[in-house]
């Protein structure tokens, strides 16, 4: 079989006749000459709705699902099937798709259900001869009645094999019966002992049913109290379920203010450690500042007393840039202490030290200068890495980024 690239819907269900005249095809030829396109004629009845996906194929006389199409078209939907002329269409099939042997066809409208909905006279595909032109109405006839006769010998040998099918069927299934009712025979002895009994148990029931008819009028009565009650804590059920809701919502609203607090709380957490790391280092760094700043004052004590003079009784003086001259050290707070002393001096009478940058003795004046060069910057108490006074945001970042 031939197919297009979207096959048609389909059905595996067996012909239902029943259906067959809400399409009827028109003018349909006793053949069709090899190599033509065919054009099939076609009317859609007073109650038939024509569907997107219905379908008109050509299928081989003898067919029994719609599965065994040759070839399909779709149908074009008409646009207003209120219209006479709408209700009459055609579809042309292009002579490519044609079968090519002599054996008889037929249209059928299939809906997009993979029901058929009607079908044509039987046709073939073969080149016209004299006989065709000699042949008669009554022929053409004849030759319709011979594929219904073929078609209805072919529906009673099939309703014959299910006849006897079912026949076999009842058989056993009489067999079956019978040897149920035997069964249900003893089993019909049993139940009439049974019944017996129940009998006499009914009639002590039966002497009980007055008391027990009192209490149901007992019952009934309770019943009612225990439904008034039921209203009423239904009611207050309502009340608690509101109740609830509410605090459900109240609670709903703590949670949030609650994770927002906490939230709150570790970043201040967070920024109150950075801040005690901050605070420790400029801490170890004051300290460490102090002893050094002991140092400067025990040092500069040692040298007045050595030059005569005592450190209390200095005044406490910043010099400017033009007093001193230009040997004076403007970074010293009491000016240079070296500056009174003799170039006689004894050599001996001093402690003798290396400046680490002139490589001169230690009344150079490089060694203070970086010792207040020291007190002027931040040291990371913890790389020893050294930043400007004037960068502390810069040196407190770079702290808390060693306790990451």
């Amino acid at each position: 079989m031939e197919k297009t690239i979207e096959d048609p819907p389909t059905s595996a269900v067996l012909l239902d006749h029943c259906h067959f005249s809400q399409v009827i095809f028109n003018s349909v030829e006793k053949f069709y000459i090899p190599g033509g396109d065919v054009t099939c004629r076609y009317t859609f009845t007073q109650n038939f709705i024509p569907r997107q996906k219905d379908w008109i194929g050509i299928f081989r006389v003898g067919w029994k699902t719609v599965r065994e199409y040759y070839t399909f078209m779709w149908v074009t939907l008409p646009s207003d099937l209120n219209n006479k002329s709408a209700k009459q269409q055609e579809v042309q099939f292009k002579a490519y798709y044609l079968p090519k042997d002599d054996e008889y066809y037929q249209f059928c409208y299939v809906d997009q259900d993979g029901v058929v909905r009607g079908a044509s006279i039987p046709f073939q595909f073969r080149p016209e001869n004299e006989e065709d032109i000699l042949v008669v109405t009554t022929q053409e006839e004849l030759e319709t009645l011979q594929s219904i006769n073929k078609k209805l010998e072919l529906k009673v040998k099939e309703q014959k094999d299910y006849w006897e099918t079912e026949l076999l069927q009842l058989k056993e299934q009489n067999q079956k019966m019978s040897s149920e009712n035997e069964k249900m025979g003893i089993r019909v002895d049993q139940l009439q002992a049974q019944l017996s009994t129940q009998e006499k148990e009914m009639e002590k029931l039966v002497q009980g049913d007055q008391d027990k008819t009192e209490q149901l009028e007992h019952l009934k009565k309770e019943n009612g109290h225990l439904f008034l009650s039921l209203t009423e804590q239904r009611k207050d059920q309502k009340k608690l379920e509101q109740t609830v809701e509410e605090m459900k919502q109240n609670e709903t609203t703590a949670m949030k203010k609650q994770q927002e607090l906490m939230d709150e709380n570790f970043d201040l957490s967070r920024r109150l450690s950075e801040k005690k790391m901050i605070y420790n280092a400029l801490q170890r760094e004051k300290e460490r500042l102090e002893g050094e700043n002991d140092l400067l004052k025990r040092e500069n004590s040692r040298l007045l007393s050595y030059m005569g003079l005592d450190f209390n009784s200095l005044p406490y003086q910043v010099p400017t840039s033009d007093e001193g001259g230009a040997g004076q050290n403007p970074g010293l707070v009491y000016g240079n202490p070296y500056s009174g002393i003799q170039e006689s001096s004894s050599p001996s009478q001093l402690s003798i030290k290396k400046c680490p940058i002139c490589k001169a003795d230690d009344i150079c004046d490089h060694t203070l200068e970086q010792q207040q060069m020291q007190a002027l910057c931040l040291n990371c108490p913890i790389c020893d890495k050294i930043f400007p006074a004037t960068e502390k945001q810069i040196f407190e970042d770079h702290v808390f980024c060693h306790s990451l």
